[in-house]
Order: structure tokens, then sequence, then C-alpha cells
């Protein structure tokens, strides 16, 4: 039998859409990533908009991919990414989607299976960096050291050549 290793720890409500221009009000910028403070909406958890284009290959020339994506918080998920929605523009196509957000039910010690955290609401990836963090001092029992890493960066480099 199959032992679970993570449970629910609430869920995500993200709405990937595409354009046909950049959000208004960026000068045209071809990214962008704006949070939505909580207490400017009136809610528990900020809101995230990120929008990215054809400049970072991820779309055919002149489109535009962008996420707006927070906590649930209520029952009706999709209606709390409107103040995020409001800032994108005109809208081609938009795809919502309500995923789980699961976490380890334990530390991974006892046997050796050491989970991530899934993918939270955020657009900056700061809470997937520091889980991977966590997981590396839990394999290794010391901290990740990134005083090392221009050393080892060197000694690749020098291996390829």
């Amino acid at each position: 039998a199959v032992v679970s290793t993570q449970s629910t720890g609430g869920q995500v409500v993200r709405a990937i859409c595409l354009l046909r221009e950049p959000l208004p009000n960026t000068n045209n910028s071809q990214s962008s990533q704006i949070i939505i403070p909580q207490n400017q909406v009136g809610r528990k958890s900020d809101i995230y908009v990120l929008c990215v284009s054809f400049a970072h290959n991820i779309a055919p020339d002149n489109w535009y991919v962008a996420l707006v994506s927070t906590t649930v918080e209520t029952s009706n998920p999709e209606a709390e990414l409107e103040p995020g929605m409001r800032l994108l523009g005109p809208i081609v196509e938009k795809f919502v989607s309500v995923s789980d957000l699961m976490v380890p039910s334990d530390d991974g010690k006892d046997d050796n299976i050491f989970i991530s955290s899934s993918f939270d609401a955020t657009t900056h990836f700061e809470t997937t960096c520091e889980d991977i963090i966590k997981i590396y001092e839990k394999i290794t029992g010391e901290p990740f050291d990134f005083a090392t890493l221009d050393s080892k960066l060197e000694e690749f480099k020098n291996l390829a050549e």
C-alpha cells in the first residue's frame, strides 16, 4: 500500500489569458509583474498578475500570455481574480483552473522521500525557491551555501572547454 506523503493546504485559482497587446498603463512593456496587496482588495491573500510575451519566446510574435492567480478564499474562486483581470485589457482567450495546494505531510527523513510543495499563487517563484533550499538542507543536513556556487560554476566551465 502506498502511504500518502502529502496533504491539501488550501487551493489556488489561476487564469491564463492570451492577449494581443501588452497590459495597459505599462508603457507597452513586454513583461509585467504586479502584486495587488491583500489589504487593498479586502482579502487575506495577495493577487498576482504576470504578463510575458513573444519577446520571451513563449508565444508567437505579437502575443502575450498573462497569468492572474490567488489563494482561494470563497466559494466563487474565479470572481476572486477580478481585481487582477481588470488590469489585463482585452482578453482573446481565458483558461481558469482551481488546483489543490499540496504540502508534504512529514519531513521525509524517516523514509528518505523528500517532497516539495505544489506551486502556490505567487508568480515570482520565491516560495518555490525557498522550498527547494529547505529540501536541500533536509537531504544533506546542512544549509545551501550560495557562496560556493560561483566556484563550482567556474569549475564546470573549465571542464566543458
